[in-house]
């Protein structure tokens, strides 16, 4: 009995973990489409190129070595970060606080240790008497 609810459980975790690289997938189609065709021609319509994979480009004994490549994908990773934590942490923190306000949970305040709550008051006595 206990072993085919483990199995039940297990298979749950495994639905829900497709689910999730589902989601991520099409997450990335979403995002790869926000990036390439809203942010990048906005970027070539204030510097003249999406691209930057011809700047800085040098070649020494023959071999070229492409600091723009590096420099077009190290744009594109903070342009998907940004739009990443814009369109899905930010707003998912926003939703979390409102539901957890909405249902009245607040943090809870950490418990403060009574000899150091005395030592403290005692301090502060003694400021004032200065």
């Amino acid at each position: 009995m206990l072993k085919g609810f483990r199995d039940f459980i297990m298979k749950g975790n495994v639905v829900d973990l497709a689910v999730a690289v589902v989601i991520g997938v099409a997450f990335g189609a979403v995002i790869t489409a926000l990036v390439d065709n809203v942010l990048m021609p906005l970027i070539a319509a204030l510097v003249g190129s999406p691209s930057f994979d011809g700047f800085l480009l040098l070649t020494i004994n023959g071999v070229d070595i492409k600091f723009g490549v590096f420099l077009t994908a190290l744009v594109n990773f903070l342009l998907i970060a940004a739009a990443v934590y814009f369109a899905l942490v930010l707003p998912m923190q926003k939703a979390t606080e409102h539901l957890e306000r909405r249902r009245g949970l607040t943090e809870e305040e950490e418990e403060v240790d009574p000899q150091l709550a005395l030592l403290e008051q005692i301090r502060d006595e003694l400021r004032t008497l200065k």
